[in-house]
């Protein structure tokens, strides 16, 4: 079983904008994290992202708790309690790194995947002991983000996912647990139903992004901070909301592609704040206020829930 997070050592393979984010989660429960991060370049970059977002937060003092190496050769295997995977998504190199983890790791250290994309079933195919691999799915940011999936693959033992979930809430975050491994587990395939329906509705002509933004934002997005969509429903009524359901839903978006206006900005390398363009246009400047504006909110929202938040146990 995991021991609490203060006396635990945990290994997060890769270095990027996750697995950097996930370290922090670890640490600021106490829990020891290695960040595997086999680039120098990056390797240099995390050590000053680590103190900055840790004095933002007003953890300094947990900086000591985050080191990073650069071959998995470094380690002792046999205290690492936690391993989490934040590579690439690029099935062959996460199905490589578990096959490799299953032979050095402790028989039970608890292997995890951070993928969005892959089932744990798929990447720990035809590999031993699969009973202790399992999803463990943050959003971005990891740490400002207090939602992760604890997702069951075909033969993961649920025994250590209640030990994982129980792991996640000493750390501060709002685990769910996603019984079966199918492609978008929870939180995202709500998110993906969202957007079948807003892109539909700029391919159609009916509303702008801009607008589609707004009626999330500052509409039933801006309620669902206190309450999800099916506690919604005893607030607003199910005799209002059931016979809704049947007017609208014959005439809801059941594409099984995606819309025009995100594929065309995909074929033409729009990509968003990455590429300059998406479906707004970015500068390096803009890039620094948005992400500074959609942080600041953030922090607020956690403010504002922090009543309703796990403890984080230090101890």
């Amino acid at each position: 079983m995991l021991p609490k997070p203060a006396h635990a050592l945990a290994l997060v393979a890769g270095g990027g904008t996750m697995g950097a984010d996930v370290a922090i989660v670890l640490a600021r429960a106490g829990c020891r994290a290695i960040v595997l991060e086999p680039g120098a370049t990056r390797r240099a970059a995390l050590d000053t992202y680590f103190g900055d977002t840790l004095r933002k937060l007003g953890l300094e003092h947990k900086r000591e708790r985050i080191t990073t190496c650069a071959s998995l050769d470094e380690l002792d295997w046999q205290a690492i309690d936690l391993v989490i995977e934040c590579i690439p998504e690029k099935l062959a190199l996460k199905q490589a790194l578990f096959a490799e983890l299953v032979q050095r790791a402790r028989p039970d250290t608890l292997l995890c995947s951070n993928s969005s994309s892959f089932p744990i079933s798929a990447i720990g195919e035809h590999l031993e002991t699969t009973g202790r691999m399992l999803g463990l799915h943050f959003f971005m940011p990891a740490h400002l983000v207090p939602l992760v999936e604890v997702v069951l693959g075909a033969n993961s033992s649920s025994e250590l996912a209640e030990a994982l979930m129980t792991f996640m809430r000493a750390c501060g975050m709002v685990p769910v647990l996603v019984r079966k491994d199918l492609p978008g587990f929870l939180a995202n395939r709500l998110q993906h139903a969202l957007a079948r329906e807003a892109f539909a509705l700029i391919d159609a002509g009916i509303a702008t992004a801009e607008d589609v933004d707004a009626a999330v934002r500052f509409g039933f997005g801006f309620r669902f901070l206190a309450a999800g969509p099916v506690l919604q429903r005893d607030h607003a009524g199910i005799d209002v909301h059931c016979p809704a359901a049947a007017t609208m839903y014959p005439s809801l978006a059941a594409n099984t592609t995606p819309a025009r206006v995100l594929a065309q900005r995909y074929d033409a390398g729009h990509y968003g704040m990455k590429t300059g363009e998406g479906f707004y246009r970015w500068t390096p400047d803009t890039i620094a206020a948005e992400r500074a504006r959609y942080d600041g909110l953030l922090m607020a929202g956690l403010r504002l829930l922090a009543p309703e938040l796990p403890k984080i146990e230090d101890q």
